[in-house]
């Protein structure tokens, strides 16, 4: 009678431990299908030389599934120095936050934020009145103007080093006079804050991302990196 109870526990036990296994997978599947092929990197200030790099949706999140060189022909632009993946060393140059007058600790971290269609924001957002300036994050070549459904009006920017891509979205306008081509200086302004694309009519804000390009003519392709901790020092 004893041996029976305990062949029963057992087997309960057994039962559970089972389905305990399958709903960790189950929940795992889920989290595959969701996040798709994405591919992120994390870039902290305290230690920019430790990369982590998870799968996720293709970037930019905001543009047209239609890349921007399939409406205007690329410009010229030199070859990257470095192949993209998780074993690169060296971090993107120090940035400073692309909205006048937002201070760090307004920001907030939105780039695993769910978007529509099941896509990840791998951006962030820095809300601020409508006509704000928009500032260049750091040194770099506006390689593009382009307007989309999705990012409205926006910049693409590539670092000094031709690794990286900043992407600015849902601007009111640019900086007048702002041309491709263009050496924009770190705090230099070259836009302004606005509500276009899908962002809603007045949800004023900034669209911000990063991307580690291994082609810079392919600017809108990239492993994304959080900007999040790197301009909230």
């Amino acid at each position: 009678m004893k041996w029976a109870r305990q062949r029963r526990t057992r087997l309960i036990l057994a039962v559970v431990a089972t389905l305990v296994a399958i709903a960790t997978f189950v929940a795992r599947l889920s989290r595959v299908s969701r996040v798709g092929n994405r591919q992120t990197i994390t870039w902290a200030k305290s230690s920019p030389g430790n990369l982590t790099s998870a799968n996720s949706s293709e970037r930019p999140s905001e543009n047209n599934s239609a890349s921007p060189a399939s409406r205007s022909p690329a410009p010229s632009i030199p070859s990257a120095t470095n192949e993209a993946s998780s074993t690169i060393s060296g971090a993107p140059p120090q940035l400073i936050i692309p909205v006048t007058g937002v201070r760090p600790d307004q920001l907030r971290d939105t780039f695993s934020d769910a978007r529509a269609e099941g896509r990840v924001h791998d951006a962030i957002d820095i809300p601020a009145p409508l006509g704000t300036p928009v500032v260049a994050a750091a040194d770099g070549t506006i390689i593009k103007l382009f307007h989309s459904d999705r990012g409205g009006t926006t910049i693409y920017q590539l670092s000094s080093d031709s690794r990286f891509v900043f992407y600015y979205a849902h601007l009111d306008r640019y900086a007048d006079g702002l041309a491709e081509g263009h050496l924009a200086r770190q705090g230099e302004n070259i836009a302004y804050v606005g509500d276009t694309g899908n962002a809603g009519a007045g949800n004023y804000h900034l669209h911000f991302s990063i991307a580690l390009v291994s082609d810079p003519k392919k600017y809108w392709q990239g492993i994304n990196i959080n900007p999040y901790p790197l301009l909230n020092k």
